[in-house]
């Protein structure tokens, strides 16, 4: 399989949840990074490396329990539809893919990580349950943050984990 940054992939894993919220929250939520540390607990940190609103050529730094830091880079870029971006760490390339769709009720939420790189090979089997929690996780905690906002609660403050 070929991704935006023109690699063959070696490995991805998906995970998706529907959310009872409209497209527009669930992708603003996806885009807003800088709170994803208070939605989910598989992020410690996130720092903006340029200003303004997430686009192309966008670079944040990335703090994720029990890794290095990474710079994740934004390739792709459809408002209220999906970001793709990516990362190099250990000799692995990653890129991860936030897509929204609608659905009767809401909207559903698609996060999707391609491995490749030669050591994707040896540890992406290894990680692969791990990886998918990661995703699952992260999944719960737009849903929770989604319902919140569509019920009327402030955008801008994150409800309790």
């Amino acid at each position: 399989m070929i991704v935006p940054f023109g690699t063959v992939v070696i490995m991805y894993i998906e995970h998706h949840i529907d959310i009872d919220a409209s497209p527009s929250i669930v992708f603003a939520l996806n885009v807003d990074v800088e709170r994803w540390p208070a939605l989910t607990p598989t992020v410690t940190s996130v720092a903006r490396l340029d200003e303004g609103p997430l686009r192309v050529g966008s670079r944040t730094l990335i703090k994720q329990p029990g890794q290095r830091p990474s710079v994740w880079t934004v390739s792709v870029l459809e408002p209220e539809q999906r970001f793709v971006w990516g990362a190099t760490a250990m000799g692995i390339r990653m890129v991860a893919t936030h897509r929204v769709e609608p659905t009767p009720t809401g909207a559903r939420n698609h996060l999707r990580l391609d491995l490749d790189g030669g050591l994707a090979r040896i540890i992406g089997p290894l990680l692969r349950r791990k990886l998918i929690a990661i995703l699952a996780t992260e999944n719960e905690g737009f849903q929770r943050e989604a319902h919140r906002v569509a019920a009327g609660g402030s955008p801008g403050r994150v409800a309790e984990m």
